[in-house]
């Protein structure tokens, strides 16, 4: 990489860092007391097409990182106590045992935990616990177009999307190009905040005027015209449908399965 020439001229000055033209290989690019920054320990820093200008900056702050870790960790072990040291040891020798432990536990369990989750295990699961899962807010099914005020199919498409048939759904195929936004999959539940976003014109002050079941709403501004079918509507703190809570179930039944085997340990 054409950018690593510039690194063998480089020459950061930092406290008692000593910085030097190499004269053997390894070729060391920093030092700090009796730690080495080798020139290979930055082949990976600069990505490839880096500019110049940016090359240089990229490994001068990479050097004093490393310069300043260095230079603290000599400082710590100077100035703690024999005490504080040997808990911080103790501490690292239990972080590195943990670390090592969880990640063999998490690869067996990865490799042993069936992630397939059946339609029935999620439907038990959720009536054995539905209590547990409330609504944090307002749950909505809904279906709604937004199109162009002079669009030319605009009777043909308002009297079909009220109506809305099976049959059509080659109609809905032709014709959703034209659609600036639109969802007609009204079997999905989905929070109020989605609402807010496709539907600007519905607002928390306003939100009761519209978000009611059974509601059909015509609703035009400057520029667009909203057709919206409201089918169901779940308040806050009521419990939340199975549908909208099956990827909550899945994540739930697979952690518990992972736990059950992280238990024979």
């Amino acid at each position: 990489m054409k950018n690593w020439a510039l690194i063998v001229g480089l020459a950061v000055l930092f406290s008692s860092c000593h910085f030097f033209k190499s004269q053997a290989k390894p070729r060391a690019i920093a030092r700090v007391a009796d730690s080495y920054l080798y020139h290979e320990d930055l082949k990976d820093l600069v990505p490839a097409g880096t500019s110049k200008e940016d090359s240089i900056v990229i490994v001068h702050n990479y050097v004093d990182r490393w310069a300043s870790q260095k230079l603290l960790i000599q400082a710590a072990e100077i100035n703690l106590n024999a005490e504080n040291k040997a808990g911080f040891d103790a501490l690292i020798r239990q972080y590195k045992i943990d670390l090592y432990t969880n990640a063999y536990l998490n690869e067996i369990v990865k490799r042993s935990v069936d992630t397939m989750v059946s339609d029935a295990e999620m439907k038990a699961y959720y009536q054995e616990n539905k209590e547990n899962f409330r609504t944090n807010g307002i749950l909505v099914r809904l279906r709604y177009i937004n199109l162009q005020q002079d669009n030319p199919k605009y009777e043909t498409i308002k009297a079909k999307f009220f109506d809305f048939r099976k049959a059509d759904k080659k109609f809905w195929g032709t014709y959703a190009l034209q659609f600036k936004s639109f969802a007609l999959n009204d079997s999905v539940w989905v929070e109020m905040s989605q609402v807010y976003t496709k539907l600007p014109f519905i607002n928390p002050d306003n939100r009761d005027q519209y978000i009611t079941a059974g509601k059909s709403i015509q609703y035009s501004d400057s520029l667009n015209m909203y057709l919206v079918k409201i089918i169901n509507v779940i308040d806050r703190n009521q419990i939340a449908p199975l549908e909208f809570l099956k990827p909550t179930l899945k994540e739930v039944i697979l952690n518990k399965r992972k736990l059950e085997l992280i238990k024979k340990f």
